[in-house]
């Protein structure tokens, strides 16, 4: 697996985001909806990783600087033909690693609460990551999952 900064100017790029973005809402109201969408994505505060192998689009992944110290986990997707075969393991791991170079001391994450989104929360329960309360802009709400990690790893 190929894990590189992504411009996001590819269209295998755009269909994966459109795919994450159609999942999340399919699942949560729209009011519940924290997924960010492309020109979002593009934000400075923002890296953006996507996963290849043998050119194929595997998942993404993004993490966006709340400040000095403090990050975001943004857009973990692996592509529904690639699941279960390490890719959100692995890009999680990468941008774990990226963070703790950067300095942060503490990476954060809001996803779903709902059943489809239990996979997620076994990955980032396996990765240390804890449920806390509401982070940065969020406010408490019942159909999010809101979980934090300190670095180093």
């Amino acid at each position: 697996m190929d894990i590189r900064v992504d411009d996001l100017a590819g269209p295998d790029v755009h269909a994966l985001l459109r795919e994450h973005l159609d999942s999340v809402a399919q699942y949560s109201p729209p009011q519940s909806v924290h997924a960010l969408d492309l020109p979002a994505l593009r934000a400075p505060d923002i890296t953006f990783w996507t996963v290849w192998e043998n050119g194929a689009l595997l998942g993404c992944g993004a993490l966006k600087a709340l400040d000095d110290r403090h990050a975001e986990l943004k857009s973990m997707r692996t592509a529904r033909a690639h699941l279960r075969r390490g890719v959100a393991r692995a890009l999680l791991g990468h941008i774990l690693h990226e963070a703790d170079l950067r300095g942060h001391r503490r990476v954060s994450l809001e996803t779903g609460s709902h059943e489809a989104f239990r996979p997620a929360h076994a990955l980032y329960t396996s990765f240390a990551f804890l449920r806390c309360g509401p982070f940065g802009h969020y406010v408490d709400d019942p159909h999010s999952v809101f979980m934090t990690r300190t670095l180093p790893l």
